[in-house]
């Protein structure tokens, strides 16, 4: 007599039988090829890179960047602010990889050393909008009534105008400097910050475990900040990663249009701004390089940012 169809597939699962279309399968592998067994940080490290190949293309350019940002003496020898006439517009050569632009200046030197800047921008004006916007956004959900009609009604004005447009208005206000710069850049970033925060809040503030701090005493400020804020921090993860690009564009952005960071720091924006007219056809370098480093940091950015939301909200990973 044949085992009963429970006991027969019973028996397969476990791995005893020899017939069947399970018998060829080894569990085990299947197990380790998901990731179910990888122990160690760089064994997870792996495993991501493989099962999300664009994030770890993503994440490997924007650690590039930030190697070269703090690495940038150690990488050229030339100072991005010397001058030398007797070299203007140089074509790129050994001396000169890049060539140098219309006072003489080394353009590798200023690639290298506009990383910083960008960088510096793009991480400031980020966090700063993380703080607030976080601050804002948990004050809204969580205490509701008029706090949040009044803090929603401003976070809808802000949210009217474009985020370029903003950010040009805010840093003519304030004027040219790295500071205002990334003030100007993280107003902007404010609203949709916010209002994430406020969303995740309003559906964890129901939340049994919340109802269960509150019976055993806890202040409200103790279960916002220890409760209810650790559980936004998937999504905000995912939206701070991916504004890095948009900090890093409008930087360029303004300081192309001169509302940026001002000399002497160097500025891939202000390369543009100061060679696009005037030199883009007899010395298209000036352009080029610059450019190019803007594509680049952007598109690390966005990849590293669609990876982190792929791998921390179930609802949008992708079968591999």
């Amino acid at each position: 007599m044949s085992p009963p169809p429970s006991e027969s597939a019973a028996s397969t699962i476990g791995g005893h039988s020899e017939s069947g279309p399970a018998a060829n399968v080894s569990f085990d592998a299947e197990l380790a090829r998901a990731g179910a067994n990888v122990n160690s940080r760089w064994g997870m490290a792996l495993f991501l890179a493989k099962r999300y190949p664009l994030g770890g293309v993503g994440l490997a350019i924007v650690t590039l960047f930030i190697l070269v940002a703090v690495f940038a003496p150690l990488i050229t020898g030339h100072d991005p602010l010397a001058t030398n006439p007797s070299i203007s517009l140089a074509k790129p050569a050994a001396a000169h990889l890049m060539g140098t632009d219309f006072m003489g200046r080394d353009l590798f030197s200023r690639v290298i050393y506009g990383a910083r800047t960008s960088l510096a921008v793009a991480f400031g004006a980020t966090l700063l909008g993380v703080v607030f916007g976080v601050l804002i956004g948990l004050a809204s959900g969580y205490l509701g009534g008029w706090v949040d009609l009044t803090t929603q009604r401003v976070i809808d004005m802000l949210q009217a105008l474009p985020t370029l447009i903003l950010a040009m208005a805010m840093a003519a206000a304030l004027g040219p400097s790295l500071t205002n710069t990334i003030i100007a850049i993280a107003i902007p970033k404010l609203p949709s910050i916010a209002r994430v925060i406020r969303a995740s809040t309003l559906s964890l503030r129901e939340m049994p475990f919340v109802e269960a701090a509150r019976a055993m005493g806890m202040s409200e400020m103790r279960i916002a900040l220890r409760h209810i804020l650790p559980n936004t921090l998937a999504p905000l993860i995912v939206l701070a990663t991916a504004g890095l690009g948009s900090a890093i564009l409008v930087e360029a952005s303004l300081s192309f249009l001169g509302l940026g960071v001002p000399e002497p720091h160097p500025s891939w924006g202000r390369m543009l701004s100061e060679s696009a007219a005037e030199y883009v056809r007899t010395a298209p370098w000036l352009v080029i390089f610059p450019g190019l480093a803007i594509t680049f940091a952007v598109f690390g950015t966005n990849l590293l940012g669609d990876a982190l939301r792929d791998i921390l909200d179930p609802r949008q990973r992708t079968s591999n």
